[in-house]
């Protein structure tokens, strides 16, 4: 008889001077041969009108840092798309609205 594989309970503990978390305005993913990279950003001061020095072109600068960099294995992304998506779905159940109509 074959043992059936236990249940895997995950506690997931937060560090005191991580708890507060990090403002990021948007994200940006990238990824390796190993992971996914996601980087959480802000911006750092206001965007600023600028030239691309060689097309003439004109753009909207807009500066910004890296406050998290998470790094994640292929087998992770379902999960996390996942995840995002039920939370989301229930966001917008409980608001009553959809986070499109905010942009």
């Amino acid at each position: 008889m074959t043992e059936q594989p236990q249940e895997h309970r995950v506690e997931i503990t937060v560090p005191p001077d991580h708890e507060v978390g990090s403002h990021a305005s948007f994200a940006s993913v990238w990824r390796t041969q190993d992971s996914f990279v996601i980087d959480f950003s802000t911006e750092v001061r206001p965007a600023e009108p600028a030239e691309d020095p060689d097309s003439g072109a004109r753009y909207l600068h807009v500066p910004a840092r890296v406050v998290a960099r998470v790094r994640i294995p292929p087998g992770q992304v379902w999960e996390l798309m996942k995840s995002l998506e039920q939370n989301l779905s229930a966001y917008e159940r409980e608001n009553a609205k959809s986070t499109h109509d905010e942009q």
